[in-house]
């Protein structure tokens, strides 16, 4: 239907309706295309752009044309009479599963293949004729002066004329029923009753609510006015109950930084709120305090099923609403763990070089192995396991170790910066004092970055110089001599792709952040700590107080050690996922360019050009740039989202930073204090 009106040239009103009420007769055949062509008619080209949809052509036509008018009214009510909406109106565009990949790939086939209920619904004409996601936008940019005309001039019955079974009414009631059913039983599931703890050996107010809702249905059916006022106790308890529910949700949510959640109860809650928010625009329509309201709840239900339908896949809406109190809750982990990586004092600033001279010896040591792995002769995933092995290995020992590398900072610090933010947004008219305090934490952890490069790149480098040099007095052999030329230029920003592999080493520090937060998160969730604590046969075997002492070392190290060895699968793994799929992909990182340059060099000799030193040189800075760059913007991309912090605060950052750091520069690079 789309197509067909794609290259059709609009005809008039009066052509249209001659056309299909030919012979002062109903259309017959696929009674649809009349209204599908109506509403094509008025329906703008671009519906963002246009500020007010008029249908005062369509109420003059029908004024002056009486007998087109009576037609017309006999086509919308043999088209909509006894149409079922109840099911439509309680599930679209709500989740109807807690798998939120599923949903995800529903919702994404439905955009390009809907799917089509019976022909005897009202969701069938609504897909048929509201075909578009933005017809929701014009159709309520239409005054409500003109609706309220047309429903006049067409002799519409109300919403509250009848309760009899397919009714408006009956289907608007069977709606608001359903939906407290299922947030009752939703409610009552035993992962989301975890999450509240407080409302233990209390009534649900989930309960009381459905009960609530019964007693008005009762009311309205069995009274004359088919209604309820304002006024009604009931209704004013339903108000009171439903602001209980909603409360309840918030305080599941706000749980989540006690006991964690997964993305299962996180849908589920998600679901709940959406229904309660169905809830809350379906139930005054219910309330008639005047004449007018009875047309006015009539026409405000149309509105809202033409909005349902048009936004039901929605795939943005639910990624965002999805992920948002994950990645919050990940990042609040991130948050916690990055405020050790941001230095203040002189002794923490001193105490980061120490740490990240540690991180650089040893990364020293897997340069030369990884160099020795190289030339073990077997298949590329053999030597992916290898390399994936001697990174992770390496990572966890840095990590258990308490060293520090450089570029795994900015994923963990990215949170602590926007938490800064976050609190400083809060104290209103205060624009200038909230960025310079901004500007201030990012001066601090920028010379904290500073001073672990400068630990990580100096230790990294002798060290495998030593090694190397060892290895050949001892053996005689310069193991670096076949592969020195590739260490070399795989270190030049100009004739490698150095810097798309610098991103890509960015890209896996980002994801091992979201990594450990991730496995914090579901180890909270889980209650890991507890478990392992009153373990009985750990506690049989250890006793009671080295089991406590093993479930506080996992409740502190177990998400460091996933993220860090995930992250040397993704180092180890690249290069030859890169050979098998043909592509171009590597990883490079500043650290271990440190290392394979002193190991170049002395697989040259030393007998290498000028050039080649200033190009190794300044291709490990460009490196080094790249893995922060790449990983802190995405964390912080990340971190902004979870907070809903808006992107145009990312402006007034950089232009706070650069002032600060012109009245300020030695504070970016050593720990001064500020006056």
């Amino acid at each position: 239907m789309n197509l067909r009106h794609k290259f059709k040239v609009p005809m008039s009103l009066e052509k249209l309706f001659d056309n299909y009420f030919s012979n002062n007769a109903i259309p017959s055949g696929d009674e649809l295309y009349f209204l599908v062509d109506l509403i094509h008619l008025f329906r703008p080209k671009h519906p963002k752009k246009v500020a007010v949809v008029s249908i005062s052509k369509l109420l003059l036509f029908l004024e002056q044309n009486p007998n087109q008018k009576l037609l017309f009214q006999h086509y919308i009510y043999n088209l909509l009479q006894n149409r079922k909406f109840s099911n439509f109106l309680s599930d679209a565009g709500i989740l109807q599963n807690p798998e939120f990949i599923y949903e995800v790939k529903k919702r994404i086939i439905a955009k390009f293949l809907p799917f089509q209920p019976q022909s005897d619904t009202l969701e069938f004409v609504l897909n048929q004729v509201f075909y578009r996601s933005s017809d929701t936008i014009w159709i309520n940019k239409i005054p409500l002066i003109e609706l309220d005309t047309l429903f006049d001039l067409l002799f519409f019955t109300d919403l509250h004329s009848s309760v009899a079974e397919k009714s408006p009414l009956s289907e608007l009631m069977n709606t608001i029923g359903l939906l407290s059913q299922r947030m009752s039983g939703r409610a009552m599931d035993t992962e989301v009753l975890m999450m509240t703890p407080e409302y233990e050996g209390l009534e649900s107010p989930f309960v009381a609510f459905e009960n609530e809702l019964h007693a008005i249905f009762s009311d309205i059916k069995l009274g004359e006015a088919h209604h309820i006022n304002s006024d009604d106790e009931h209704y004013k308890q339903v108000l009171v109950l439903h602001k209980q529910c909603e409360e309840y949700v918030d305080k599941a949510f706000s749980n989540s930084s006690k006991f964690g959640i997964s993305i299962r109860v996180n849908q589920s809650l998600l679901r709940i709120r959406q229904q309660l928010h169905r809830l809350k625009i379906l139930i005054p329509l219910l309330v008639v305090n005047n004449i007018n309201d009875r047309r006015s709840n009539s026409i405000q239900l149309a509105l809202k099923l033409i909005k349902f339908n048009c936004y039901k896949n929605n795939v943005r809406q639910l990624i965002g609403e999805s992920t948002q109190l994950l990645s919050y809750e990940i990042t609040q982990h991130t948050a916690k763990t990055g405020e050790h990586y941001i230095t203040e004092s002189k002794s923490e600033y001193f105490s980061m070089l120490k740490a990240s001279s540690g991180g650089g010896l040893i990364v020293g040591i897997l340069c030369v192995i990884k160099l020795l792995l190289s030339s073990v002769e077997t298949s590329n995933f053999n030597h992916a396991v290898l390399y994936s092995l001697n990174y992770a290995l390496g990572f966890i020992a840095i990590y258990l170790l308490g060293f520090t590398l450089a570029t795994k900072q900015p994923a963990m610090t990215a949170a602590t910066i926007t938490s800064a933010l976050e609190s400083g947004m809060k104290k209103r008219n205060k624009h200038e004092h909230k960025h310079i305090s901004f500007a201030r934490l990012f001066a601090r952890l920028f010379r904290s970055q500073f001073i672990a490069f400068i630990g990580n790149v100096f230790i990294a480098f002798p060290v495998s110089m030593l090694i190397i040099w060892l290895v050949d007095i001892t053996f005689d052999v310069n193991i670096a001599f076949v592969k020195s030329g590739k260490l070399l230029n795989d270190l030049n920003p100009i004739s490698s792709a150095a810097i798309f592999h610098a991103s890509i080493a960015g890209v896996f520090l980002f994801l091992s952040g979201i990594i450990s937060g991730n496995v914090s998160n579901k180890s909270k969730h889980n209650q890991l700590f507890y478990r392992i604590q009153e373990h009985p046969i750990l506690k049989m075997s250890f006793g009671k107080k080295k089991t406590t002492a093993i479930a506080n070392w996992f409740e502190r190290n177990w998400a460091g050690v996933v993220s860090n060895g995930w992250f040397g699968v993704f180092l180890g793994s690249t290069a030859s996922l890169g050979l098998f799929l043909g592509l171009n992909l590597d990883i490079r990182h500043i650290t271990f360019a440190s290392g394979n340059f002193a190991l170049g060099l002395y697989g040259q000799n030393f007998f290498v050009t000028g050039w080649t030193i200033f190009w190794a040189i300044l291709g490990i800075g460009i490196i080094g740039f790249m893995n922060f760059i790449v990983s802190f913007l995405l964390s912080l991309g990340l971190a902004f989202r979870s907070r809903n912090i808006p992107i145009s605060e990312f402006a007034l950052l950089t232009k706070s930073i650069w002032f600060y750091f012109k009245s300020h520069p030695t504070s970016f690079f050593f720990p001064v204090k500020d006056k």
